[in-house]
């Protein structure tokens, strides 16, 4: 999988970090303010947007008052505390990411959070050093599956995308990560879960572990 690689590209939530339920629970909770549930499907809406999309669509759909950059903040400070205390990494990350550092293969994470969870979550882990950029999608035209925080991350690490690899949990990123040009490996979240076949057929590798790169025991689909 690391043949002819020289930078590896993670998304975050779902695939670097068991994170997915926070946020669950966060829309549950800020919709509730409102006197609001939430409606059936609405994380299969929010698939691949960046956090500023997200917040226009929330702005929009729940006609809500705040500004959008109000409503970012907001989740920003709801989800902070867990990403600092309770969000953990997936299994074998933290040991492969110092695997690749000690590779010398360059790192980075191109997501669709916020930059300060982003920030938060991987210094909580010791790993933060470990990265030589942070991509989030609000720095660029368009979210995900659009390859344009992919593209960046590679111009930031100065290297050809054909050289990138990609670890991705949903369908949007995978797919994010082909349209760039680079190989893509998906990665086992319960959350996506219901996408594993589609998600094998669209990727090129299929993991459930970090640990199975490093072994080499990963699924090559």
């Amino acid at each position: 999988m690391l043949t002819e690689i020289e930078a590896v590209i993670f998304d975050l939530d779902g695939t670097l970090v068991d994170s997915m339920w926070v946020w669950s629970q966060i829309d549950i909770d800020f919709l509730g303010k409102y006197g609001l549930t939430v409606p059936a499907g609405l994380q299969n809406d929010l698939e691949g947007m960046s956090f500023t999309e997200t917040a226009v669509y929330f702005k929009k759909r729940f006609s809500l008052p705040e500004t959008v950059e109000e409503i970012k903040q907001v989740w920003q400070d709801m989800a902070m505390d867990a990403y600092c205390t309770a969000v953990p990494l997936k299994p074998g990350a933290k040991e492969f990411i110092a695997y690749l550092k000690e590779k010398n293969i360059r790192l980075a994470v191109a997501s669709s959070n916020s930059y300060g969870l982003i920030d938060a979550v991987l210094k909580s882990h010791g790993v933060r050093e470990y990265f030589d950029s942070i991509i989030t999608s609000c720095q660029v035209n368009k979210g995900k599956p659009a390859p344009d925080v992919y593209l960046e991350a590679a111009r930031q690490l100065h290297t050809e995308v054909s050289q990138c690899l990609v670890f991705e949990d949903i369908i949007p990123g995978i797919l994010a990560g082909k349209n760039a040009g680079m190989r893509v490996c998906a990665v086992d979240d319960r959350y996506s879960r219901p996408q594993e076949k589609e998600k094998k057929e669209t990727a090129d590798y299929f993991i459930t572990s970090y640990h199975q790169v490093i072994e080499g025991s990963y699924e090559e689909t």
